[in-house]
């Protein structure tokens, strides 16, 4: 539980530097014009949904602490629709989406592997 809040902590503030350089770089020369990309949208609007988005999972992976099985349910569906979200980004920056998919997963597995047993050390 612990790992999966971490990293879900984590995964958040990722998202939120990649938005950030969506803002800062609102020319698409950042995002490699030759690549074809799932997200054909304006940068700065995708730049602030991935803020938000991160915003988030910053806050999910902050409730995660607290044990409660909202918080983890909420947590599996956010990460999930994380990695589907970072197919979209991959064709741009194939290894950054890697390392987030490959985050994605783990916060996954820490979730759903042995969460019972999680939640008995708590008490």
């Amino acid at each position: 539980m612990l790992f999966g809040g971490v990293v879900l902590f984590t995964v958040g503030w990722l998202n939120v530097i990649q938005g950030i350089a969506a803002l800062v770089r609102d020319d698409r020369s950042y995002f490699i014009p030759q690549a074809d990309l799932l997200v054909t949208t304006d940068y700065t609007a995708w730049g602030w949904s991935l803020i938000i988005w991160g915003a988030i999972m910053i806050l999910v992976g902050g409730g995660l602490f607290s044990g409660k099985e909202l918080a983890r349910w909420v947590a599996i569906v956010i990460v999930v629709v994380n990695l589907i979200g970072q197919f979209a980004f991959f064709p741009a920056f194939p290894l950054w989406s890697l390392v987030v998919i490959g985050l994605n997963i783990a916060v996954l597995f820490a979730l759903t592997a042995r969460w019972q047993d999680a939640k008995a050390m708590l008490g």
